[in-house]
């Protein structure tokens, strides 16, 4: 049964998300998912072992070094995350997914980087002879391992703070916003009057988050836009101190709301005791 693209976009986009794929990624992506969604051989995990044999198709581009198979891999890696976009897509639309899915999504994911890494760089040093490439190499290993791993236990630490707060909090309260001050919104809360919060508003209105250089953002620049443009040294270097600022910014951020939760936990625990005490003196 054929699915129009205002469903699509209804039940499969993200309420915000990055802003490559909001604009060159979920146009593409939704119209080949209206294509192969009424397949229902076509799952998930399918589209996880295409992308990743895009990808590995990349990495031998890049593999060679020369100027035209450079630009052919930065097109592969763009088409390859496409249908890594598609995965989820049709899992969250033929209700498909499964636990399984996600480990091999994100397991594949990230050998396909360390090989795309290890094809580009090392590609560019048995092309020139420069070592600077294997450093290089080893820097974007290490930003993109390290985005993930800081991402993972930032959200670990947040679940905690939440969970915490959430032992305490009453039947009539909101629930607690331990991650909100950590999320990925550099630009503050929605509402004010500031040019700030006006081009934050405007962003997540257009579903494109204010973490403006992210992990995708880092890999796009790094594995399209520097191969394609030739560029390889400068850009690498510049997309990896992009992401390292927005990074270190998440982490102050987090230091910062880790400085504030004890004494609101402390409130949270303090309310909790008067209303359980106005509770058994009313009962009384």
């Amino acid at each position: 049964m054929k699915v129009t693209l205002q469903e699509i976009r209804e039940r499969t986009y993200k309420p915000v998300d990055a802003w490559w794929t909001v604009l060159l990624v979920d146009p593409l992506a939704a119209r080949l998912v209206r294509l192969v969604a009424p397949y229902r051989w076509i799952t998930p995990n399918v589209l996880t072992l295409v992308a990743s044999i895009f990808g590995f198709g990349a990495a031998a581009c890049f593999a060679s070094g020369e100027r035209g198979a450079l630009v052919a891999g930065g097109v592969l890696f763009h088409i390859s995350f496409v249908v890594d976009c598609m995965d989820g897509k049709i899992a969250r639309l033929n209700g498909t997914g499964t636990m399984f899915g996600q480990w091999l999504d994100f397991v594949l994911d990230r050998v396909r980087i360390f090989f795309i890494a290890l094809a580009l760089f090392g590609g560019q040093f048995a092309r020139t002879g420069n070592t600077a490439y294997l450093w290089l190499m080893a820097m974007a290993i290490f930003l993109d391992l390290f985005r993930y791993l800081n991402g993972a236990q930032m959200a670990k630490v947040r679940r905690a703070m939440k969970d915490q707060l959430n032992a305490y909090r009453l039947p009539s309260a909101s629930e607690p916003d331990a991650d909100d001050e950590t999320a990925d919104d550099l630009t503050g809360p929605a509402g004010g009057g500031s040019l700030k919060s006006r081009i934050g508003e405007t962003l997540r209105r257009n579903r494109i988050r204010t973490h403006l250089f992210s992990g995708i953002e880092y890999e796009m620049t790094v594995f399209i836009i520097a191969p394609i443009t030739g560029l390889i040294f400068p850009v690498t270097i510049a997309a990896g101190a992009g992401l390292l600022t927005f990074e270190l910014f998440l982490i102050y951020k987090l230091f910062r709301t880790c400085q504030r939760f004890p004494g609101r936990l402390a409130a949270a625990r303090a309310a909790y005791d008067e209303h359980a005490a106005e509770r058994v003196t009313s009962s009384v």
